[in-house]
């Protein structure tokens, strides 16, 4: 196994961002365990009391009233101090409100990455200072360890399947070394099991799935819930590359790449959504084929490692995806990268990431535009 190699070289104070999880708890059981000075923190970011929507708190959301017990129980079993910080103000600023409003312009949000970007790895960063902690640790599942120019590098988890380095491409390099992922070199059934051996009042408690605040109704329903009415405008169904109106719809916000399911029409072959137009409303619906490219252009990057322009990297363009071959190089429009693929890619979807390893090295990112 891989194993962050600082926390057997160097002790000190650490602040956990605990979700009431079972993986949070057992990140900051290991960092007792391993003898550091471990303080425990929760971000209350969603009041499902008053939300509109149908997720009973504790089954499968994040930072809820429930979780925030859950993980104070956790913390006085470990014996150690516990905060709260109400972060509902900056969760709705940061994610609630982009997410509606990226949905709106035709587009698919991640707000895991804005919570890691603007909560998580921000907000818990100043706080790890006021608190005089020399390490932010979480239940990231992700690895630490020295990269090529020997300075600390962010690289995928033990676990393939739970990796989240995905949603950890905008972090800052300076602040990697102030980080701890105790979990990251687990699987998650020998996670379970410590926490059992541990006696960790979460032991049994069920991965979070999905959006954290979006409940049974689906994402539709809490976009329309919470954007002005104004902005839910109707548009037309067209078949590409004809331009034949198809039929009628009730929101772009109901509609993302590649999807098939709920467009509306019949036809007798299978339709797609292949592009959606956000100046005129218009979603288009074309056969799988139209699905496919191998260029993309992407704005807003971040690196945590240097890159050579031309240098074929692993590109992951949806959470899910193991990634595929490409090449970035910049473009003359300001800002402007673009990546191309050896092999064409499905569904390529604006408002998604794009996000680049080295191997297994996390070396940056940026959104698909």
């Amino acid at each position: 196994m891989f194993s962050d190699t600082r926390s057997v070289q160097k002790k000190g104070r650490v602040l956990v961002a605990m979700s009431g999880g079972v993986d949070s708890s057992v990140a900051a059981a290991l960092l007792v365990e391993q003898g550091y000075d471990v303080v425990g923190i929760t971000m209350q970011v969603w009041d499902y009391s008053q939300s509109e929507c149908d997720i009973q708190e504790g089954h499968g959301t994040c930072c809820s009233s429930t979780d925030v017990d859950d993980a104070r129980a956790v913390a006085d079993h470990l014996h150690i101090p516990f905060y709260v910080m109400n972060c509902e103000a900056k969760f709705k600023e940061q994610v609630i409100d982009d997410f509606v409003a990226t949905y709106l312009k035709g587009r698919t949000p991640i707000p895991c990455v804005n919570c890691n970007t603007y909560l998580k790895f921000d907000h818990l960063i100043q706080k790890m200072e006021e608190l005089d902690c020399d390490y932010l640790a979480t239940g990231h599942y992700a690895q630490i360890l020295p990269s090529p120019s020997q300075r600390p590098g962010i690289v995928t988890s033990a676990d393939s399947w739970k990796d989240q380095t995905y949603f950890l491409f905008t972090l800052k390099p300076e602040i990697v070394p102030k980080l701890l992922f105790p979990v990251g070199n687990w699987e998650k059934p020998q996670l379970r099991q410590y926490a059992k051996e541990k006696g960790l009042p979460v032991a049994d408690k069920r991965d979070s799935t999905g959006i954290c605040f979006i409940g049974k109704s689906g994402y539709a329903q809490f976009v329309e819930s919470h954007a002005d009415p104004v902005d839910l405008r109707a548009g037309l169904l067209k078949h590409y590359p004809s331009g034949e109106v198809l039929g009628e719809h009730s929101g772009i916000h109901r509609f993302t790449y590649g999807q098939r399911k709920g467009l509306g029409v019949s036809s007798t072959d299978p339709l797609y959504v292949v592009k959606i137009d956000s100046e005129d409303h218009t979603v288009w619906l074309g056969l799988e084929e139209h699905l496919y490219s191998k260029d993309l252009e992407i704005y807003n990057l971040n690196f945590l490692d240097e890159i050579d322009e031309g240098e074929e990297l692993r590109v992951k363009i949806r959470f899910q995806h193991q990634g595929s071959p490409a090449i970035l190089n910049r473009t003359d429009k300001k800002g402007i990268w673009r990546l191309s693929f050896t092999e064409p890619q499905r569904a390529v979807t604006p408002g998604q990431a794009a996000v680049f390893y080295r191997d297994r090295q996390l070396v940056g990112g940026g959104w698909i535009l």
